[in-house]
């Protein structure tokens, strides 16, 4: 009886200390799905009494539907095969919210090896979801950031370098037409030197909008590629095309309320190339013979396209 008393002692101690803990201990038989206990716990967190907790199907029920099935069928594969294991979901509340909970499942076999019932703890862990989905976004942001050119706001030379490889690339696999145009901003030095960088630094920003305006399919990318050049680079788009693109640019910029030296409109001078399936250049000869392009329009006359 001594020993009862001090085994039922115990007992009641054990309980206690689960059940002042935020952690919520819960039991479910294997073979009946039933739970044999649960934390009173579980009331403050989701709303549902611990008397409400009678089976699996309510520990199911009260996942939310974007990821029941999967946490569900996860779960129980691990169980039957007596593995120890863990889930991250979303608890729905008595009151139609919802709390992110880790559940931290242990296995428990009977003399035979067989699964007898399914120990664990649940855990809230919204405020840590929280500040992941913060670094989450800040990482975004940043990820965002270092492929933008800081004044302009269009990509910067990094972004056009990556995404010209796998357009180059996605090009040679499928036969594709790609088109690069190059431009570059007629007699910009004199345009700084007579109205300062400042006013400078307002033309290249308006000009990389006239671009932008001009090339707006989704994949077509509009980069600084450096100082006043900027690089267009247009998949999917045969060559005609994108002489289309380029005439479009440059009347953007020639007929823009940009004014340049002497009160006159600035220009813009382009090169233009495309690569086709038959095409045997690589990368790099490419890009170059675009840019030779855009200098012979330059020293042509200016406000040209060459392609």
């Amino acid at each position: 009886m001594v020993e009862q008393a001090q085994q039922a002692g115990k007992s009641e101690i054990y309980r206690t200390l689960l059940e002042s803990t935020k952690a919520i201990p819960w039991q479910i038989d294997w073979k009946s799905a039933t739970f044999s206990y649960i934390g009173p716990q579980i009331e403050a967190l989701l709303g549902w009494s611990a008397d409400s907790w009678k089976t699996a199907v309510d520990w199911a029920d009260r996942i939310h539907p974007d990821e029941r099935q999967h946490v569900v069928e996860y779960c129980m594969a691990q169980s039957a095969s007596g593995i120890d294991h863990e889930a991250d979901y979303r608890a729905l509340t008595a009151d139609g919210r919802h709390v992110w909970i880790r559940d931290v499942v242990h296995v428990i076999r009977d003399e035979a090896g067989e699964v007898n019932s399914l120990v664990g703890f649940m855990f809230d862990i919204s405020e840590r979801k929280v500040n992941e989905d913060r670094i989450d976004e800040l990482q975004k942001t940043l990820m965002a950031l270092s492929y933008q050119d800081g004044l302009t706001g269009v990509a910067n030379r990094r972004r056009f370098d990556e995404l010209l490889a796998a357009e180059w690339e996605k090009s040679r696999a499928t036969g594709a037409p790609l088109s690069l145009i190059m431009g570059d901003i007629d007699l910009f030095k004199a345009y700084n030197d007579r109205h300062g960088h400042l006013q400078g630094d307002d033309c290249l920003k308006a000009v990389a909008a006239c671009l932008k305006a001009a090339a707006m399919r989704p994949r077509d990318l509009v980069a600084r590629y450096g100082g006043e050049e900027f690089a267009i680079l247009l998949p999917e788009t045969t060559r005609s095309e994108a002489l289309a693109v380029a005439e479009r640019c440059r009347l953007a910029i020639a007929e823009g309320s940009i004014v340049h030296s002497d009160n006159r409109l600035p220009s813009m001078s382009f090169g233009v190339g495309t690569r086709c399936d038959d095409d045997c250049i690589d990368m790099r000869d490419f890009v170059e013979a675009v840019d030779r392009k855009l200098y012979a329009a330059k020293s042509g006359g200016r406000d040209a396209i060459v392609a």
